[in-house]
């Protein structure tokens, strides 16, 4: 330990220290099921593209209108489902910062 350290005090010493980071591997797990259970969508084309991802980005659900492919142009339906999905998955990263982020202080996940 280097010279002058003391511990804080009621922190219980290394068993307190352990039991505090328990406690938060706890609420890490318990905040990352909610996110894994909630439902972010992205879209594009005014909504003519919708993609649905958890909270831990995973994709459940892509939606086009039929009108997309019924016009035949292939490389705008591939743009939009590609805008339609990084914004899902944008808004999924930041729900997950905003819940984590008070738990890690920061550190990445």
């Amino acid at each position: 330990m280097a010279k002058g350290f003391r511990p804080p005090k009621g922190a219980g010493g290394q068993a307190g220290m352990m039991q505090q980071l328990q406690k938060l591997q706890e609420q890490l797990m318990e905040a990352q099921a909610k996110l894994a259970e909630e439902i972010i969508t992205g879209t594009a084309g005014g909504g003519a593209v919708k993609v649905s991802v958890t909270g831990d980005q995973r994709c459940t659900a892509v939606e086009i209108d039929s009108t997309l492919v019924q016009d035949g142009d292939v490389e705008l339906l591939q743009d939009l489902v590609m805008v339609a999905i990084n914004s899902a998955l944008d808004e999924s990263r930041n729900l997950a910062a905003e819940r984590l982020g008070p738990l890690t202080g920061g550190l990445p996940f």
